[in-house]
């Protein structure tokens, strides 16, 4: 008897359990405007903040910002590859420690936390993130006013979802930077490889 009554206080809370998850995922879905409209975008940025999560922001930026911070992963771990190669060790030990965090990372999200956090990225949009006032869509470009009057920029994705565009200059020139850096490590590689032979 007393097993019987365990077996549905069991079976009872494992269907409250998969009801919750259910409700959980149904809420989620439904409290957000779809996910290709700026408004969405915006809605689950700020979603991201509040749960300290600012690694899957990334999603939420547009096109060229990704690809800028897949781009310094890339030239960094090149970068890096080469100087643990060639150069000498006390140069070595500095630039690999100095480019190791992006050279590391699994993609570009990884990237962009390391800069984000650094930069005051996050800071900056928890501070100024508030509710939407108004938007302007003029054509692949739309504007979110917030309620405190701050103006957000973004931009339609290749994927048809809208990417915040605020940070995407200083993460382009980032990428600029990881690129004349492998420049320049590059031809001190091969001088270093030419005065070994």
């Amino acid at each position: 008897m007393l097993a019987s009554i365990r077996r549905r206080i069991v079976a009872l809370a494992a269907v409250l359990l998969v009801l919750g998850g259910l409700f959980a995922a149904w809420s989620y879905a439904v409290r957000f405007p779809p996910v290709d409209t700026p408004e969405g975008a915006y809605f689950r940025l700020t979603a991201d903040l509040g749960r300290g999560d600012a690694r899957t922001m990334f999603a939420y930026l547009e096109d060229e910002a990704q690809h800028a911070c897949y781009s310094i992963r890339d030239y960094r771990k090149r970068a890096s590859d080469r100087v643990a190669a060639t150069f000498p060790q006390t140069e070595r030990e500095r630039l690999l420690k100095e480019y190791r965090t992006h050279a590391e990372a699994a993609d570009g999200a990884d990237v962009w936390l390391d800069i984000a956090t650094r930069k005051g990225f996050v800071a900056k949009l928890r501070r100024d993130l508030s509710g939407i006032a108004k938007v302007e869509r003029v054509g692949e470009r739309a504007t979110i006013e917030t309620t405190h009057g701050t103006r957000y920029a973004f931009r339609r994705r290749a994927n048809g979802m809208w990417g915040l565009s605020l940070f995407t200059a200083e993460l382009a020139g980032e990428s600029s930077r990881a690129a004349r850096d492998w420049d320049a490590i590059d031809r001190a590689a091969s001088d270093y490889e030419r005065a070994g032979r």
